[in-house]
């Protein structure tokens, strides 16, 4: 009976998996939504905000930045010893470091003026890198110029913002914001008893602190509420750079997870972090198959097929779970022991049943619920893992050959990037999968010491960690360099302040020159990756990873810096084949439906999001096309397409055309674009505007951009101003509080920014509209020049808010700068 029982009982989840199926069916056959569509308003939206306690930290003194060459001897310097020397590969340009001067304290404890108070602003401003720079970058003596009030602003701005640029040419910024992205690396230090460099174990502990919330907890990313995801990691953090589990905060901390059940409802990705530093155990952890790696590619489902962020994680993940991994010194780690006993509610860990927590996620976190396929393929592969593996050999042979393909691809990936990684959450895995394959060879005496690819991993964790007023963080990238730079290169020609500031445009000129990826990467087809050559990358050249709208941003800004009469000489110009090469691989990106993704064609289904393991995380699992990227990718083609016209000038004009028509399919019904890695619909509408204008379309007869032009009208505040918080990107849904507490009165200097640019691309008629949001930027700005650091700007999947310091300069200064080149040289 109890069998039957049974049987009926999951019938359920059976009945649930077929209606799922039923409802992807009717929605993408039967209703014909667009596979890259980002949805509709959510029907249960997020109302949580974060609360933090109003308490004031200084940054301790010492703290200093390095970029380019410079930087790669700092890092040589630090992580080499005296029985091996640190090596560093790769294009040097862009790459940006913080290290601690013990030597430059000098009896002083903190820095001047880098305080941080998160129930003020949990955003970080970048006070310490800003006032280093400006301290270094002596402003250029320029005469008063005549022009309107937007001019003289602008102008202002470029005055001020011209200091902070680096030497080689980039500017630097916090790309910070996640909460889970240091806790992984913390890990993966620990496990390999890696060194921790002066000053850093101390900062991470206050990062960490300066973050917690009135309830204990931490967030997922640093503006919203606590989460287990953020709290369990953040807690674990800590107690591994040695805090007292006792501490009056720790024990905030655990009540706030013991409120939710304890860990074994943290999210999946949490779950997989305490398998491996050995306080959970790894039959409480889901299937990470990677015999699917040996699948022929033509196969339906294929990890070859998913989003590269998603299959770069679970490639270390798969390595890591394939050979469940634990450390060698559990039974003897007093912090680990430690740990057993404190996430679990009082529990005894022996006496759980971890089976039974696989799928358990608190509500909190639940951001895309496991979808019922994928509860009932993650119970198929449990009888697998747990039944059919260890008693069919010819299963186990599979297991092998596979994780054997897995190490030989995270060692490609790891060369190809110059052992940067793709991103945060791999690097970490990578450094730990290299180091544990490391050990698993020494145990079978087929290895020596030391391990090669781990040391050059380590002088790379340099490249993720940012230091500002509220400590030690780990980045989403190794910076947004190339993003930003770029888009304050075309604002500067715009604007027409190249002549007033020629040495600061040519200096990122030759940034761009040296960050262009001159190469495929070797064996790309075998390991899955799109073609490089010609592109540019969201950070630096020794990444490796181009992207397309980036490439588009970077081709555009050399075009445009090309046409600024006697700023680069011809002789010392990316020749005709340089951008060539860019354009062709911009046509490669292109996807059926049009539009253009992120690193590489759409490959997947929309059905592949039903198989979505990650509970906290929406749209991740194929490279959609999106509205930005395709946007980039059109206005590229079309400048691209002035500056070198015999280039395959058919081709450019189909694909232009089938870009926007694109557009037009993704448009929401409001006349709004959804922004997918920017706050939200302002930035979303701002690329589709732009996009539909370089393909052809005019307001006066162009219903999609009437549309845009007056969403973007109605969501004008009384001030003048536009605003959005991150949960318009959460809740798909413009946020009737527009930019929230963070804000002025519900507007923000960067949505209002993004707004303007829009409504000036389209030549919208309402000119006084235009007028009292250029009115408001010149409010808001302060006497330096500069513009206060307001809510997180950037987002990534669907859920997650990111920091662009550099976005309350750029953005705000090219609006000015559009607007002066475009209304007030008619009116003075």
């Amino acid at each position: 009976m109890g069998i039957v029982f049974s049987m009926l009982l999951y019938s359920k989840h059976l009945v649930a998996a077929a209606k799922e199926i039923l409802r992807y069916l009717f929605t993408s056959i039967v209703l014909g939504e667009p596979l890259s569509y980002p949805g509709d308003p959510i029907p249960n939206p997020q109302t949580r905000f974060g609360k933090w306690e109003d308490k004031e930290y200084k940054l301790p003194v010492g703290w200093k930045f390095a970029c380019d060459s410079e930087s790669q001897d700092v890092s040589i310097k630090i992580h080499s010893t005296s029985s091996s020397s640190a090596i560093l590969t790769g294009e040097s340009a862009g790459r940006q470091i913080w290290w601690y001067d013990e030597k430059s304290v000098n009896g002083k404890s903190t820095e001047d003026g880098c305080s941080f108070n998160a129930n003020r602003n949990p955003n970080s401003s970048d006070q310490l890198l800003r006032r280093l720079l400006k301290e270094s970058n002596k402003a250029q003596s320029v005469s008063a110029i005549d022009g309107g009030p937007a001019k003289k602003a602008a102008h202002k701005a470029m005055s001020f913002y011209e200091t902070l640029q680096c030497s080689d040419g980039h500017w630097a910024g916090d790309y910070g914001g996640p909460m889970f992205l240091l806790p992984g690396l913390i890990c993966s230090l620990y496990l390999t008893n890696a060194p921790f460099p002066p000053g850093r174990k101390e900062a991470m502990i206050s990062y960490l602190y300066n973050h917690q919330q009135l309830d204990g907890g931490w967030g997922t990313h640093i503006e919203c509420a606590s989460t287990m995801f953020g709290t369990v990691l953040s807690y674990v953090s800590l107690r591994l750079l040695g805090e007292d589990p006792e501490a009056k905060q720790m024990q905030a901390a655990r009540k706030f997870i013991n409120t939710y059940g304890g860990a074994l409802y943290a999210p999946s990705w949490a779950k997989f972090w305490l398998a491996v530093i050995g306080v959970y155990d790894w039959k409480g952890i889901n299937s990470i198959p990677v015999e699917m790696w040996l699948l022929p590619r033509w196969f339906p489902i294929h990890p070859g097929k998913m989003w590269c962020h998603c299959r770069m994680v679970y490639l270390p993940m798969g390595y890591l779970y394939g050979t469940r991994f634990v450390p060698s010194n559990i039974s003897n780690d007093e912090i680990l022991q430690g740990l057993r006993k404190e996430l679990y509610c009082g529990q005894k860990y022996e006496d759980i049943e971890w089976d039974s927590f696989r799928q358990t996620c608190a509500n909190i976190d639940e951001y895309s619920p496991l979808n019922p396929i994928m509860k009932v393929a993650q119970d198929v592969l449990s009888v697998y893992e747990n039944f059919l593996l260890p008693r069919v050999a010819l299963f186990r042979r599979l297991r092998e050959a596979a994780l054997s393909f897995v190490e030989e691809y995270i060692a490609a990936e790891d060369e190809q990037t110059n052992y940067v990684c793709i991103g945060p959450v791999n690097k970490a895995l990578n450094m730990l999968s290299v180091w544990a394959a490391h050990q698993k060879k020494q145990q079978n005496g087929t290895a020596v010491e030391p391990c090669e690819a781990f040391l050059r991993h380590l002088p790379r964790v340099d490249d993720y960690l940012w230091v500002a007023e509220d400590g030690m963080k780990m980045q989403g990238y190794n910076g947004s360099q190339c993003w930003d730079t770029s888009f304050a290169a075309q604002a500067i020609v715009e604007g027409d302040l190249a002549k007033s500031f020629p040495e600061c445009a040519k200096k990122v000129y030759s940034y761009l020159n040296r960050t262009q990826i001159a190469s495929d990467e070797k064996d790309r087809e075998r390991y899955f990756r799109h073609a490089s050559k010609g592109g540019w990358p969201f950070s630096t050249a020794a990444h490796g990873w181009p992207i397309t709208d980036c490439t588009s941003e970077g081709l555009k800004t050399v075009i445009s810096l090309h046409k600024v009469p006697q700023l680069i000489p011809l002789e010392q110009r990316i020749s005709s084949e340089r951008l060539a090469s860019a354009c062709d691989l911009i046509l490669s990106y292109q996807n059926a439906d049009g539009g253009w993704a992120t690193y590489e064609n759409n490959r997947g289904y929309r059905w592949y999001e039903m198989l979505n393991p990650s509970e906290v995380f929406g749209d991740i699992m194929i490279d959609y096309s999106y509205v930005e990227c395709s946007s980039a990718c059109i206005t590229a083609l079309k400048d691209f397409a002035s500056a070198v016209p015999n280039h395959r000038a058919a081709e450019l004009l189909q694909a232009m055309q089938a870009g926007g028509q694109f557009l037009k399919t993704i448009q929401r019904a409001d006349g709004s674009w959804y922004g997918s890695w920017g706050n939200c619909f302002t930035y979303g509408t701002w690329f589709g505007v732009e996009g539909l204008v370089a393909a052809g379309e005019v307001l006066k007869r162009s219903e999609a951009l009437q549309r845009a032009v007056n969403f973007l009208l109605k969501k004008q505040n009384p001030n003048g101003g536009w605003g959005e918080s991150y949960l318009a990107c959460v809740n798909k849904d413009y946020p009737a509080e527009g930019a929230g507490e963070f804000g002025d009165e519900g507007s923000g200097v960067v949505q209002t920014a993004w707004a303007l640019l829009a409504l000036q691309a389209a030549e919208c008629h309402d000119t006084e509209a235009i007028k009292r949001g250029i009115d408001y930027l010149i409010h808001k700005q302060l006497p330096s020049g500069d513009w206060a650091q307001e809510g997180i700007t950037g987002v990534f999947n669907r859920s997650c808010g990111i920091t662009y310091t550099a976005y309350r300069n750029v953005f705000p200064l090219w609006a000015l700068c559009r607007y002066a080149s475009r209304y007030e040289i008619t009116r003075h």
